[in-house]
């Protein structure tokens, strides 16, 4: 694990793994968050918080995400940053775990609405490693940012290598 992340210092952000390519990266990382003594919720769309494994989810720090059409979900996340002292959010930008051009960016707006830098995190299966960055807090100029951090992963790939982001 390679990383610059400084969890004593930042207390609240989103952190976003990339890339999203398999079921294995859900298992990866809990392990890395335990290796690195942090406290990381991650966020799921509700139905996986039912019967049978809602309990297990929940214990691991999920926090279930109601995507029906017509609400405001980034201001909904947002207001969970006011609401506590320390919240740290992974979600993974790409939306899924098939092959995509572009990021969704609710993640971006979450954090500029919040006010949270973002941490990047990457999983590298091509090199067998996770690399994190130091915590980068959004401009507002969304396409510059975008750059900065699709530069993150270059080269990065993922345990199914066909469906890794390729910026």
């Amino acid at each position: 694990m390679i990383g610059d992340f400084d969890a004593d210092n930042v207390k609240k952000c989103i952190v976003i793994a990339v890339p999203h390519t398999s079921w294995h990266d859900f298992y990866i990382g809990l392990l890395i968050r335990q290796l690195a003594g942090v406290k990381i919720s991650f966020m799921g769309k509700k139905e996986l918080f039912k019967w049978p494994f809602g309990w297990y989810f929940r214990k691991v720090g999920g926090i279930a995400l109601d995507r029906t059409p017509g609400q405001n979900k980034v201001e909904a996340i947002a207001k969970e940053f006011e609401k506590r002292d320390e919240l740290r959010i992974t979600l993974a930008p790409e939306g899924t775990r098939k092959k995509v051009e572009s990021w969704k960016t609710g993640f971006y707006y979450i954090a500029m609405a919040a006010n949270v830098p973002i941490i990047m995190v990457a999983f590298d299966f091509g090199k067998k490693r996770v690399v994190i960055s130091k915590a980068f807090h959004p401009t507002g100029e969304l396409d510059e940012d975008l750059k900065h951090m699709y530069s993150f992963f270059k080269g990065v790939k993922g345990k199914v290598p066909e469906y890794s982001f390729d910026p």
